[in-house]
């Protein structure tokens, strides 16, 4: 009997692709991490640190620094490479400098023989992922963005301190851009089951005074929030990574909001933006298409036109 193993390599070993690989390890999701980087040194630093917490986890993990080439055999490859945004900067400005450096990566990515599924980070992540899936010529299903699943988090967050519900009791996601231009689809957010506009008219003293389009702004600047006081953002994307991993190994057939290649859905063509979609062992395996209300369509198409307008960018980059 043959056992396999779960393999996942992690370009880009800073903060978010460090902190990634030991979400992964301290919740047992692989079994072997190969941490990537130009920086050799600090790829191996953080494979090594990453390794002396394991005598100390539930499963055993092998982390080690590795080169591109082990992509081969890899399950799941981590594209986490590139600059962070300077002050006064958005994610869409770091496109130039980032697609240089995934430039390096591609290459030997296909040439490795890769066959799994590549989980793009890098911002801005849903132009990255677009540009990784031209590239590379995979077929659209194993290019995934984390996208807004972790400005869903954020959202939850937000809305769980603003009522006073655990954010685990709350249903809701953004859509659109992972950045400043997302949206809520407020139509489909619900508490405990119960939709939020129904709240809202049942309960004007407390559901009725949320101001919801602040609520997106603050979801959208939460990111900033975190990157501002600390440097970076860590623990929020490694454990957003982590579910998304999780949910392909484990084929939960669950649905997360992720950047994925729109070809139809929601009026869109040719875009990779967030939207509701079915993760499983073969990677992106469906779109559910929520029904939205002709301004949450229009908040829709308003994301996903700033999203084409860089993906045109990036063409002549």
């Amino acid at each position: 009997m043959g056992i396999r193993t779960r393999k996942v390599v992690i370009i880009g070993a800073g903060h978010v692709g460090s902190h990634c690989g030991f979400a992964l390890a301290t919740q047992g999701v692989c079994d072997e991490i190969i941490m990537v980087d130009i920086d050799e040194a600090k790829a191996n630093s953080q494979a090594v640190d990453l390794s002396d917490a394991v005598a100390y986890l539930p499963h055993h993990v092998e982390t080690r620094q590795g080169s591109l080439e082990e992509c081969t055999d890899a399950d799941i490859v981590v594209i986490s490479a590139g600059p962070l945004p300077m002050k006064d900067q958005t994610r869409l400005d770091t496109l130039e400098a980032t697609i240089k450096i995934v430039d390096t990566i591609i290459d030997p990515i296909v040439k490795s023989g890769f066959k799994g599924i590549i989980v793009s980070i890098s911002n801005p992540c849903d132009v990255i992922a677009h540009y990784i899936w031209k590239r590379t010529g995979f077929p659209k299903n194993r290019v995934i963005g984390t996208g807004t699943a972790l400005d869903s988090s954020r959202l939850r967050r937000i809305l769980a301190s603003e009522i006073g519900i655990d954010q685990k009791s709350i249903q809701g996601y953004s859509m659109g851009e992972h950045g400043d231009s997302q949206m809520v689809p407020w139509s489909h957010v619900s508490i405990g089951g119960k939709p939020l506009f129904d709240l809202i008219k049942e309960k004007p003293d407390t559901y009725g005074k949320l101001d919801l389009p602040d609520i997106v702004k603050r979801t959208a600047y939460a990111g900033w929030v975190v990157l501002n006081g600390k440097g970076s953002t860590e623990f929020g994307i490694g454990t957003a990574l982590t579910e998304v991993v999780k949910t392909i190994f484990h084929d939960e057939k669950r649905i997360l909001p992720c950047s994925v290649l729109l070809e139809g859905e929601y009026a869109q063509e040719n875009v990779f933006a967030s939207v509701p979609a079915i993760l499983g062992k073969n990677g992106v395996e469906g779109i559910i298409e929520i029904n939205l209300t002709q301004q949450e369509q229009k908040e829709f198409d308003n994301t996903c036109g700033i999203l084409k307008d860089y993906i045109e960018k990036a063409k002549a980059l």
